[in-house]
């Protein structure tokens, strides 16, 4: 008998032909996200959970899926699913790291350049009627970006991916982590500093750090006021590493200059939600890894994990590795 596996919505068909070949889909083709009650209806019977950071993957859902043996998340977050407790109950975790760097460092670099030269305003300007001059001298003034310094929180591989980019706009990089990486630093050219001194002296300020406990609210009051009126606060790893009510008083008090965000405390962003009617925040939703081809890697590399482990084999991009001292492969092989 296949393998039972429950895919929660619409994704690249590069995924769902790998899945096909050795499993039974229950396929839910729609855009939107299952909501939790479809989700613990669903679950119940399948052996795998292919599922997206928009499904809360908690303990109720968990409990639910008594036969559940692997959950493949189509992202490199993981904070949708209590990975502890599913590692106690011996469900491994797959999800999708690597793939997604590149593009994703590329949308920080658009999100960044379209805050500091004002690029949506200029936009809505001109289907607005609005534009009245063909060039005035101090018309949509924004700010340069080659020559300045750039701030990078979090300096794992998208982090990285971004200060390589930086090199082409002539910029000094400070990073912060963790963990130092003096292995990386001449050879990216880039400097370590704590958060609190790159915070007041950077011009642009790019986050890419995972949301745990001890990140959410990471940026803060506190934070919003160290950094320079003229610097532009760019996230594209998880809404709630900063504290959006504290940074709608930053925008609209003028504590930092503008923003760039791809991500939200919660999404879909809420149309009455103030940043909506702020001019210097560029807001998209949350489409950091949107193109086709990463968009359909992911796809790809959440399946080809999620099989792997239905073999009886370790993929690369297995997330809970100590979950195999409590339940061995050879208890969740079903290919």
């Amino acid at each position: 008998m296949k393998p039972k596996v429950l895919v929660t919505r619409r994704i690249p068909e590069t995924g769902i032909r790998i899945l096909k070949e050795h499993c039974e889909i229950r396929y839910r083709d729609a855009l939107e996200p299952m909501s939790r009650e479809e989700l613990l209806k669903e679950i119940r019977d399948v052996d795998a959970l292919y599922c997206t950071l928009s499904e809360k993957v908690d303990r109720g859902v968990i409990d639910a899926g008594k036969n559940l043996r692997v959950v493949a998340t189509m992202s490199v977050g993981v904070d949708h699913i209590d990975v502890d407790y599913a590692t106690s109950r011996g469900i491994y975790v797959v999800y999708t790291p690597g793939v997604l760097t590149e593009t994703t460092a590329d949308f920080a670099w658009a999100l960044l350049m379209a805050a500091a030269r004002r690029v949506v305003e200029g936009d809505r300007l001109i289907r607005a009627g609005g534009w009245r001059f063909s060039w005035a001298p101090t018309m949509m003034l924004g700010y340069d970006v080659h020559g300045k310094v750039l701030g990078i929180i979090g300096f794992g591989r998208i982090g990285q991916a971004v200060a390589r980019r930086a090199k082409g706009f002539d910029m000094k990089v400070l990073y912060y982590d963790i963990e130092r990486r003096e292995d990386l630093e001449k050879k990216l050219g880039v400097e370590y500093r704590p958060m609190d001194e790159i915070l007041r002296e950077a011009d642009f300020i790019t986050l890419h750090i995972p949301l745990t406990p001890q990140t959410e609210r990471l940026i803060g009051e506190r934070e919003l006021r160290m950094m320079k009126k003229t610097a532009i606060l760019i996230n594209t790893s998880r809404g709630k590493v900063i504290d959006q009510e504290a940074l709608i008083r930053a925008l609209k008090m003028g504590w930092i200059a503008a923003a760039g965000l791809d991500v939200f405390d919660e999404e879909p962003l809420p149309t009455d939600s103030p940043l909506i009617n702020l001019e210097n925040v560029v807001l998209t939703p949350h489409i950091a890894s949107a193109s086709y081809e990463t968009r359909s890697k992911m796809a790809e590399y959440a399946a080809s994990g999620l099989i792997s482990i239905l073999k009886g084999e370790v993929p690369d991009n297995l997330y809970n590795r100590e979950v195999l001292k409590i339940r061995p492969l050879s208890d969740v092989k079903m290919i």
